[in-house]
């Protein structure tokens, strides 16, 4: 008995859709395999940083097996006063590695840890130098200024990083250890320096690169009621001053190196002193300038300093 056109249309439908449905098992789980092998393969190790100094070392131990959220990159934000946001809130939120400085430098890391409830792993960059505050004063908490302690926090960066990425533990070692290497032609150029000027006296307007001119054997002359006024941001009296001033018009010191990201009427009448009197002015910044890495933004730092006391 021939089969009428509608028992062939539900026989063919029936069949399309049995087909669709096998091809669409298959495909579902091919498509399941890659979705679930993917992440694996591209996922990368969330680290937040306090500033982009700490985010550049992380980047170059950890290269394309990180991904690095910087909250300070601009030069005009300052990280003693900043307050973070929404956004950095949930940037930590899903970190897995969050590097900060410690010493009151940059508090707003601190009071984001408390306020989520994030697990990240944490490195405090003064925990890691070891560094305390010398009797009777205030501990200088820029400590990215002390290549010793540059290669102290990278190899705990590196340790961490093994720790979230286990796979990749022995490449962070090794970026590591190219890190530090780079820094060892940085400590001699100081140990030059120190050999050729110790004792040398110069003026400074803020402590942000006193760990850099003591690794150099220089005397910073700049009276602390100066240095530590600008730093917190208050008024410098009339009598410190003068005294600072005196400095340059004196010609007591050789060269006065200047943080660029903060001025104010004092520093201007203090690089004005020395552009005055003939004394080299060696500007330096708390975050990293744009298109420098670490290594070769201390190594134009380091630079420039011996440049300004040969003269």
């Amino acid at each position: 008995m021939p089969t009428s056109p509608s028992c062939c249309l539900a026989l063919l439908t029936g069949a399309c859709l049995a087909l669709v449905a096998g091809c669409g098992n298959s495909s579902d789980a091919k498509s399941y395999g890659r979705a679930s092998q993917t992440p694996a393969a591209s996922s990368k190790v969330t680290v937040v940083a306090s500033t982009n100094v700490y985010g550049d070392i992380v980047e170059q131990i950890g290269g394309g097996k990180v991904a690095v959220t910087p909250i300070i990159s601009d030069p005009d934000q300052d990280p003693h006063s900043y307050e973070a946001n929404t956004q950095n809130q949930l940037a930590l939120s899903k970190a897995k590695l969050v590097i900060e400085n410690g010493g009151g430098y940059d508090d707003f890391i601190k009071r984001m840890l408390k306020s989520s409830n994030s697990s990240a792993a944490v490195i405090n960059a003064i925990n890691v130098s070891g560094k305390t505050a010398p009797k009777g004063g205030e501990l200088n908490e820029h400590v990215w200024y002390d290549f010793p302690t540059a290669a102290k926090i990278a190899d705990r960066i590196a340790t961490a990083l093994g720790k979230a990425d286990p796979a990749d533990a022995v490449t962070f070692t090794r970026n590591a250890e190219t890190f530090k290497a780079k820094l060892k032609p940085l400590e001699a150029k100081e140990a030059q320096i120190k050999k050729a000027h110790e004792g040398e006296a110069i003026a400074i307007t803020e402590p942000v690169p006193l760990y850099m001119t003591e690794a150099d054997g220089l005397v910073n002359k700049t009276p602390e009621e100066f240095s530590k006024s600008v730093e917190e941001g208050s008024d410098v009296s009339p009598k410190v001053l003068q005294a600072t001033l005196a400095l340059f018009t004196g010609k007591q010191v050789k060269a006065l190196v200047y943080n660029a990201q903060t001025s104010g009427p004092q520093t201007e009448k203090v690089e004005q002193a020395a552009k005055t009197a003939g004394i080299p002015i060696v500007p330096v910044t708390e975050t990293l300038p744009t298109g420098k890495d670490y290594v070769g933004w201390m190594t134009s730092n380091v630079n420039a300093l011996a440049g300004a006391l040969n003269k």
